[in-house]
């Protein structure tokens, strides 16, 4: 799904720029062409679907379905769709502007955005190859599960009020539902099919002016840590399995980028040179769902007090499940 854009970053970098894929230079830069092409692809093509879904059908209807039956069930609905959608941790953000403009509470919204990044399809197959189903049933389990109770946790504090204005303005006006006074996406059911498309279009065009520069920061700052980091410091540190290495690994990973499926071989490399698997889970989790770059795009729809309980949750709940692989590692 992803390859043109992988095949235009080697274009660019390694044939029209002379670059080599063999230095760090050339690994950083294409890393950076390719994640900041496909955000951005992924950015238009979601914020406009999302927005033309809108404007066409009754967002209440899945706003009540999802919240309005039972709590429990959105976060599972809210979790198990972010386990199944192929997105890293920066592109799934088109997706929580999208929830939060219909009006699913927050605490929905963050299991989407916490498990989306930890769990797709190519990431479980290749776990199966590398740890077997035992293990991979375990942390699909437990991924979901980390993003259904980090979703209950922020629900229970009432998180949404650390919402970034236009952000907690989009939750609230999605949030009502009283038939005498029809919100703007309920009015919008009736608008032709051009009318749907300038809204989307508009929509798109907002969110998009408001977020590109930070994914290109973001992207950078994580291309250039991706590229540099020294090969074999990491073992060389962390492989005695000691109490304090899972969450040294966890502070450990959170400078770095990468998504799910490509810390696979680097999980395969850490654990063929000894690193305990839970301390290689807990840096691998900590570097797909809880880095910098994605903190710094989040910054535009989140306050720094959201950011900070987000960031110390993911911290915690990856730091337990580090220590419960190893435990079981051992067993």
């Amino acid at each position: 799904m992803f390859q043109i854009f992988t095949d235009f970053a080697s274009w660019l970098v390694f044939d029209l720029l002379g670059l080599s894929p063999e230095t760090k230079l050339g690994d950083a830069v294409h890393f950076f062409v390719e994640d900041t092409t496909k955000i951005f692809a992924l950015l238009i093509i979601m914020i406009y679907l999302i927005a033309v879904i809108r404007a066409s059908l009754d967002v209440e209807r899945v706003r009540d379905y999802l919240a309005g039956k039972h709590r429990f069930t959105g976060y599972l609905l809210g979790a198990t769709f972010g386990s199944i959608t192929p997105f890293c941790s920066c592109s799934s953000i088109p997706v929580f502007l999208g929830f939060t403009s219909a009006g699913i509470p927050l605490g929905i919204t963050m299991a989407f955005l916490i498990t989306s990044p930890l769990i797709n399809e190519v990431a479980v197959l290749l776990l199966v190859s590398l740890l077997g189903w035992k293990f991979t049933v375990l942390y699909i389990l437990i991924g979901i599960s980390v993003g259904m109770l980090g979703g209950f946790f922020l629900d229970a504090i009432k998180a949404e009020r650390w919402l970034v204005s236009f952000a907690a303005d989009a939750l609230k006006r999605g949030a009502k539902n009283q038939l005498d006074h029809p919100t703007e996406v309920q009015k919008a059911e009736k608008l032709s099919l051009k009318q749907r498309h300038q809204f989307a279009k508009d929509e798109t065009s907002e969110i998009f002016g408001r977020v590109w520069k930070w994914v290109f920061i973001g992207v950078g700052i994580g291309a250039a840590l991706h590229g540099f980091v020294p090969d074999g410091w990491i073992e060389a540190h962390l492989g005695e399995g000691q109490w304090w290495s899972v969450p040294a690994a966890v502070l450990l990973g959170i400078p770095l980028y990468s998504n799910a499926t490509g810390v696979i071989p680097v999980m395969e490399s850490l654990i063929v040179n000894g690193l305990p698997i839970g301390t290689t889970l807990a840096f691998c989790m900590s570097t797909v769902a809880a880095s910098f770059p994605e903190f710094i795009l989040l910054k535009q729809v989140m306050k720094w007090k959201l950011l900070a309980v987000l960031f110390a949750v993911l911290l915690v709940a990856f730091t337990l499940v580090g220590w419960l692989f190893n435990a079981i590692s051992f067993i």
